[in-house]
C-alpha cells in the first residue's frame, strides 16, 4: 500500500483516506478544541484524576463544547465515556456524528463516514437515568468494562449531574475514582442567568465544590453569539474575547 494512503474497510469496500485528508480532519478538530484556543499548550489540561466543567444556563452549548474536546480526543486514539443522565443513546451518538460531519465537510463524504467508522470505537456512551445515578453504581459499571477489556476510558464526561441536589460527598467520590483509574473527569454545570457570583466569579452555591475542580469554562450568551472564557484555570483574556460557538452549527468560531 503506498505512504501516502490509509486504507479503511467497509463491507466489501475498500476506501483510501489519504494521509492529507487525516492531517485536514485533525487540524480542523484541534482548531475546534476550545481548550486550545483559549490559550493552554496541550490538549490534555486535565491531569490524571482532574475535573473540568463546562458552565452555562440551559441550551447555550455545554454538550455540543464537551462533543468536540471528545471527539479531539477521539481523534488522538485516546478513549471517552460519555455517561448522560438526561438523553438516550441513540440522541449523545447523533450529537457526535453531526458536530463531526460539521467539522469534516472539507473532505469526501464517503472518507469521512469511514474515518467516522474508524475512531468511533473510542467512545462508548453510558446512560443512566437521573434519579438512578450514584457513584457506586457508574464505579461498578466502569470496572466491568475495564475487568473485560471491553473498554478503558482516558476520559469521562458527565452530561446532567443536578450539582444543586448532588453535593460535596458524591464528588468527593468520584474525584477518588478519577484517581483510582487515573481519569480525568468532565461535567456540564448548569448555571442560572443571575445568580450571586463570588469575587473569582463562580457562582456562590459552586464555592464549595470549587477546589475539587482544576479547569471550570463557561459559555456566555450575549445577543445571538456565545462567548467562551476560562472562569477557573489558566486565563488568555485576549484569545478569550474573541472565542465564541457558532450558534448556527455550535462549533468553535474565532470572529478575529
Amino acid at each position: 500500500m503506498p505512504r501516502e494512503t490509509v486504507a479503511l474497510r467497509r463491507e466489501e469496500n475498500i476506501i483510501h483516506l489519504t494521509y492529507e485528508d487525516i492531517a485536514m480532519l485533525k487540524k480542523e478538530i484541534t482548531y475546534r478544541n476550545p481548550l486550545m484556543s483559549l490559550g493552554y499548550e496541550k490538549e490534555d489540561i486535565l491531569p490524571d484524576g482532574g475535573f473540568g466543567a463546562v458552565m452555562a444556563h440551559a441550551g447555550v452549548g455545554k454538550t455540543a463544547l464537551l462533543v468536540q474536546m471528545a471527539l479531539n480526543a477521539m481523534l488522538r486514539d485516546e478513549s471517552v465515556l460519555h455517561v448522560s443522565l438526561h438523553d438516550a443513546v441513540s440522541k449523545v451518538d447523533v450529537w457526535y456524528k453531526e458536530l463531526f460531519q460539521k467539522i469534516a465537510h472539507n473532505i469526501d463524504a464517503a472518507e469521512a463516514r469511514d474515518y467516522w467508522e474508524k475512531i468511533q470505537p473510542h467512545r462508548f456512551i453510558m446512560i443512566f437515568k437521573v434519579e438512578n445515578f450514584s457513584v457506586p453504581k457508574l464505579e461498578e459499571r466502569l470496572a466491568e468494562l475495564m475487568e473485560q477489556n471491553i473498554f478503558r476510558p482516558h476520559t469521562v464526561i458527565i452530561d446532567g449531574l443536578i450539582f444543586d441536589e448532588t453535593g460535596r460527598g458524591p464528588l468527593a467520590h468520584l474525584k477518588e475514582l478519577a484517581g483510582k483509574y487515573s481519569i480525568r473527569i468532565w461535567f456540564t454545570v448548569h448555571a442560572h442567568r443571575h445568580e450571586e457570583r463570588a469575587s473569582n466569579e463562580l457562582p456562590v452555591w459552586f464555592m464549595h465544590i470549587a477546589d475539587l475542580f482544576e479547569v471550570v469554562v463557561e459559555l456566555v450568551a450575549e445577543n445571538d453569539e456565545v462567548f467562551i472564557k476560562t472562569v477557573k484555570g489558566k486565563k488568555a483574556d485576549t484569545i478569550q474575547n474573541s472565542l465564541r460557538l457558532d450558534t448556527s452549527t455550535m462549533l468553535v468560531k474565532d470572529s478575529k
